[in-house]
């Protein structure tokens, strides 16, 4: 485990050494492309400056509540187009068609509807990782073995019954990429959201600093939420998607 971990660090370091000699060396201004080193410099005047913490802390707390809604929502219209004809025959199709409608453009939609408003925001990051779910939710319960479900009827399961002790227990793996997938959605949809909408969080301060051309300032934000994204991929699902896979038995050890 020592030596992927050092051969990790070892290319993290190499990219970072290349990129600060890109930024130093390269044939444009240095204020088009700052390096490493400045970029750190900036991050770390924002976090002395009390501005980087209070914008993390809104921005998790609009995705945790957009995202929480995109679960309670997504998750259950998956399961029923999945299993129930009519459900999809009425939702499904429009739900694969707006899938492919990038959520930004709700966000006209919203101000208008809801005005300049946090429930805005909220609108626009629902719909951006609500459709997600629903679909792998769907495709989750339509790849399921025929056989498990008719053993369950014939064991006197039926109705929410056989949601709940079958097809979302089996559903599981699809389940959690499609709860992945989601919060990726979600976190892009958010960050679009507040680019445009002025309204606090860490797209704002990417606003800000295109706004004073502080190029160094926008690629410290854009750090922190990568940071932000990995450590959630790391700490939250990964566990999880190992967990499933060791319920399934399908988790491979190297």
């Amino acid at each position: 485990m020592l030596i992927p971990g050092l051969r990790r660090a070892f290319w993290v370091a190499l990219l970072f050494v290349g990129w600060e000699l890109v930024s130093r060396y390269g044939p444009w201004p240095a204020w088009i492309f700052p390096g490493p080193i400045e970029v750190a410099g900036s991050l770390a005047s924002l976090a002395k400056g009390g501005t980087l913490g209070p914008a993390i802390g809104r921005s998790l707390a609009r995705l945790g509540a957009g995202y929480g809604l995109s679960l309670a929502i997504g998750i259950p219209i998956g399961l029923l187009i999945g299993r129930n004809r009519w459900a999809n025959e009425i939702i499904g199709t429009p739900i694969l068609g707006l899938q492919a409608l990038p959520s930004i453009t709700w966000l006209p939609v919203a101000l208008l509807w809801f005005g300049l408003s946090e429930t805005a925001i909220l609108f626009v990051v629902v719909l951006g990782s609500v459709l997600a779910i629903a679909v792998s939710a769907d495709a989750g319960v339509r790849n399921l073995n025929p056989l498990w479900i008719r053993a369950a009827r014939t064991l006197g399961s039926k109705g929410v019954r056989l949601y709940t002790t079958v097809l979302l227990p089996a559903s599981l793996p699809a389940l959690v990429s499609g709860a992945k997938l989601g919060w990726t959605f979600a976190w892009r949809s958010l960050m679009a959201a507040e680019l445009l909408f002025v309204s606090g969080g860490l797209g704002q301060l990417l606003q800000t600093g295109r706004e004073l051309n502080d190029v160094p300032r926008i690629f410290a934000v854009m750090v922190v939420i990568t940071i932000i994204g990995f450590t959630t991929e790391k700490l939250l699902f990964a566990p999880i998607e190992r967990a499933v896979r060791r319920r399934f038995g399908t988790d491979v050890e190297s």
